[in-house]
């Protein structure tokens, strides 16, 4: 077999001198967990770990109509947003289905960051450029300039600004500071834990990895328990819980559409199925059982017919609970139904219940 032509961020050398698992993610040969996934999913509820998230791409949109532009792409508003703050959403088709889901970075009313997924980047690329004829903005793909860590963690202010001396307390949830050499911290993170994530060149980023780990405060993350953590709180995953078919409706993401601003691409379809209701809708279920839903295991209704699809499910860390997110026929939405998992060729019962299976703690 030939080997897979896969990127490598800038810390890839120390992922493999630490005897990480490496594993392809996004078109990157990417960390999956150091110990095990547990021990470093318990680390960033309890105290403090890092991920590095190089792999994430960034795209700068600058110009008279930056503002305009952004807000054309984008389900959120960013008229409403003061420099220094984030918005999250996404961007859609025309028919409403999902091209990304993303940060945005307001740093002017003239000038935005995008932080977008890295399996998406050169479509989303793509998307961004095609639809800007006609908007006089600059657009700069950045993302080979930027790695990024996250430090996430009840503990993470505290390391932020002891072990890498850099002043964070500041910064409220979803708000951002440019530094010096274009570097550029917020408060934001993908675990339902306090958290920040830094984006630099490469050899800063290597050297703020390094000062983290000597510290012995900061314990190193994979991308493993990066899904456990943000599974257990109901954050979405592109190509999982929102894709080309999974509009933002579906997945229950409806806060972060701004039916109110003039228009957006895919405005009229969210609209429609939004006063309409969705054929399928996102639910959490919980299993009776410990036996564990994965993805694109079948939802059967107490009759045995399938009805939905698992797209994320696990036994849950933090709640020592086996649950999933699925889609599935909108009848069968409503909190307490009666559901059924088909596992290999034995099914187990469940219910539905709220996606969010532990509470976040952010601050506010």
């Amino acid at each position: 077999m030939e080997p897979e032509n896969n990127k490598r961020t800038c810390l890839y050398d120390k992922h493999v001198a630490l005897g990480a698992l490496i594993s392809p993610f996004g078109g990157f040969d990417m960390p999956i967990q150091y110990t095990n996934i547990v021990d470093e999913h318990q680390a960033v509820r309890q105290a403090c770990g890092v991920f590095d998230v190089s792999h994430m791409g960034e795209v700068l949109i600058s110009g008279k109509d930056a503002e305009r532009y952004v807000n054309h792409i984008f389900t959120n508003d960013v008229t409403k947003a003061a420099n220094g703050q984030i918005l999250y959403g996404m961007m859609c088709y025309e028919h409403g289905g999902v091209v990304d889901d993303l940060l945005v970075y307001k740093i002017a009313v003239d000038r935005y960051f995008l932080v977008i997924n890295a399996s998406n980047i050169d479509k989303d690329w793509a998307w961004i450029q095609q639809q800007a004829e006609g908007y006089d903005v600059s657009l700069e793909h950045q993302s080979e300039q930027y790695g990024e860590l996250a430090i996430q963690g009840p503990q993470a202010e505290t390391v932020m600004e002891e072990v890498l001396g850099i002043a964070c307390k500041e910064l409220t949830f979803y708000t951002f500071k440019t530094l010096e050499n274009g570097r550029l911290v917020s408060r934001t993170g993908y675990t339902g834990e306090d958290g920040f994530e830094l984006y630099a060149n490469a050899d800063y980023i290597r050297e703020c990895w390094d000062k983290l780990l000597a510290s012995g405060r900061c314990k190193p993350c994979g991308l493993g328990c990066r899904d456990t953590l943000r599974f257990e709180v109901g954050l979405p995953l592109y190509g999982d819980e929102l894709s080309e078919e999974i509009t933002p409706v579906m997945a229950g993401l409806s806060i972060f559409v701004k039916l109110d601003k003039e228009e957006f691409i895919g405005k009229e379809a969210l609209a429609k199925q939004k006063a309409d209701g969705p054929a399928k809708k996102l639910v959490g279920i919980e299993l009776y059982d410990k036996a564990i839903p994965r993805h694109g295991y079948a939802v059967l209704n107490m009759d045995g017919e399938t009805v939905g699809e698992v797209t994320t499910g696990y036994h849950a860390i933090s709640v020592d609970k086996s649950v999933c997110i699925a889609l599935v026929d909108a009848q069968y939405a409503k909190l307490d139904t009666e559901l059924q998992i088909q596992i290999r060729k034995k099914v187990f019962p469940g219910k539905v219940v709220k996606k969010q299976f532990y509470n976040k703690n952010y601050k506010k």
